[in-house]
């Protein structure tokens, strides 16, 4: 397989100081088995990037194959029986798409005759294998790949340090001789060799975050979307008042934020009777009454004993008995008054302080009054919201809103303001609560959501929500993080080979939390789940652009 370049050495110092060296002509092994990447700083503008191996250079090929744990790329030399063949093999761990940096990695040539099996058993560089083969016999041959990481023991399977032992196919090959040499018949199933129209280099896809999955179809719930309004669940809404006039004390001190339980102590109050009023007069009225009640007593028992010599009517009884009630609870009242003053006087003024407490339990949304500030009865003084619901008030078109009506839901998806995303599920939490039974003046008809609490969703704000409803769609489902915006375009990348990768212009009919449906995307492909900015820079540094498309 040839290589062509596209650097020169300008290109190669900007992208080497850019982190992201990019190289769309041949590795440079060397003579000693080296493999340079294009970052070499002994690769110069007029170097060929070649293999090094003269005429036979041109007969050169690459396979690229996927296991379950591991991908393999290895550029191999022709195929000449008698003739040792290089293959420079790339070994990354599908895990989290790092290089395998220990282990020993087999290439067996398998006929009718049984396996001709060569080795390699430590890399040349953090994920490259030299393994060099030499065809005994002219013929066609399933190749086959068997990765044995460090750690594992012959004939287990699985491997106590870097993953399981695996064998993986690798197409059919044919071994030739010098005048006819031997190299690919068939790829692998699911692999390739194709270069692809965008080289990005193991080197780069190992320091990059970097990751692909198999092109693979799904399903995704139809969703309605709409501006929705986060609320607290009905009730869930408490403003506090002051129940008299008085002075709000220091201590306890709420704060926005601050979680509390059913009735936990937020503020306390000093009764304004006790500032306003001076001791002599408190004392007074409590004197006053206490004669008058002493005098009423008095006045009642005779009345009684009055009203058993049938000398007075029962009447006359009962409203002397209601007097002396009223006598007993205004002058408790004067006591109490009293008492406060002294405290306060003293210093001891909590002691006789109003507690004002949570109705529910939750969090404080606002405090409204200041340390030692004189209120009137009924002024605001803090804010409570419950916090273990959240409602969404989403406003939908009445025609989903219909069929949210009709069909309930699968769940919602909260858009944030960062670019993130929230899903629930009716299975995680999700609850539709109610579809509003008129259009408002805006055309849209508020459906109401519950979901769980979240950190990210605050009572108060305006986000987009996507209501899932019951009705499904089959398609290709990938990663959101698979689609990369090209200057307003969107694309993803597939994955031709182990470094080659083209580029596909896709719609989008549907997204849903980090999941994404899109069209016309074949199966049985490598798509790029996670790197594709890094292909598209690399891109668009190999072809000297700022901006725009590459095609």
């Amino acid at each position: 397989m040839m290589h062509t370049t596209g650097w020169n050495g300008l290109a190669v110092l900007l992208l080497s100081l850019a982190l992201l060296p990019v190289a769309c002509g041949d590795h440079d092994y060397g003579d000693e088995g080296d493999h340079d990447h294009g970052d070499s700083a002994d690769h110069g503008a007029g170097d060929d990037h070649g293999h090094g191996h003269g005429e036979d250079e041109g007969e050169s090929w690459a396979v690229t194959a996927w296991g379950e744990h591991y991908e393999i790329f290895p550029e191999i030399d022709p195929l000449i029986v008698g003739t040792v063949a290089r293959a420079h093999t790339h070994v990354t761990l599908l895990e989290d798409f790092s290089p395998m940096t220990a282990g020993t990695v087999e290439i067996v040539l398998r006929g009718s005759a049984g396996d001709t099996v060569f080795r390699a058993t430590e890399p040349i560089r953090p994920g490259i294998f030299n393994v060099e083969i030499q065809p005994e016999r002219v013929g066609e041959y399933d190749l086959v790949f068997r990765i044995e990481p460090a750690g594992s023991t012959a004939g287990s399977t699985t491997a106590s340090i870097a993953g399981p032992v695996e064998e993986i196919p690798g197409g059919r090959v044919r071994v030739g001789t010098v005048e006819d040499p031997g190299g690919l018949l068939t790829p692998p199933s699911g692999g390739g060799e194709e270069e692809g129209e965008v080289s990005f280099l193991k080197e780069q896809q190992w320091r990059t975050p970097f990751a692909t999955a198999w092109v693979a179809s799904g399903t995704l719930h139809r969703a309605a979307t709409g501006v929705a309004h986060l609320r607290p669940p009905a009730g869930g809404e408490a403003h506090l008042a002051a129940p008299q006039a008085g002075l709000v004390l220091a201590r306890p001190w709420p704060y926005p934020g601050q979680r509390v339980a059913v009735g936990a102590a937020l503020l306390r109050l000093v009764p304004q009777v006790a500032m306003e009023q001076s001791l002599a007069t408190l004392e007074g009225t409590v004197s006053t009454l206490e004669g008058e009640l002493s005098t009423h007593q008095a006045r009642r028992a005779r009345l009684e004993e009055l009203l058993a010599l049938e000398a007075v009517s029962l009447r006359q009884v009962e409203e002397a008995r209601l007097r002396q009630a009223t006598l007993e609870t205004r002058l408790d009242t004067a006591r109490r008054d009293l008492a406060a003053t002294q405290a306060v006087r003293e210093g001891r003024g909590e002691a006789e302080a109003l507690t004002v407490r949570a109705p529910f339990a939750g969090e404080v949304a606002a405090v409204e009054a200041s340390p030692g500030q004189a209120v009137e009865a009924g002024a605001p003084l803090v804010q409570v919201v419950r916090t273990d619901r959240v409602w969404l008030e989403v406003a939908l078109p009445p025609a989903d809103a219909r069929r949210v009506a009709e069909g309930g839901i699968r769940g919602v998806t909260v858009d944030l303001p960062e670019g993130e995303s929230l899903t629930f599920t009716t299975d995680a939490g999700a609850r539709l609560v109610s579809v509003a039974p008129r259009m408002d003046a805006s055309g849209t008809v508020a459906v109401r959501v519950e979901v769980p609490p979240s950190a990210a969703l605050l009572p108060g704000a305006t986000v987009t929500a996507q209501v899932h409803l019951v009705e499904t769609v089959e398609g290709i489902v990938v990663p959101t993080t698979a689609l990369v915006d090209d200057s307003g375009v969107m694309v993803v990348y597939l994955q031709d080979s182990g470094e080659g990768f083209s580029r596909h212009e896709v719609q989008v009919p549907l997204r849903q939390g980090d999941r994404a449906l899109i069209a016309a995307l074949p199966l049985g492909q490598r798509i790029v789940i996670r790197g594709g900015d890094a292909i598209r820079r690399a891109t668009l540094l190999a072809g000297g652009q700022n901006e725009g498309h590459v095609h």
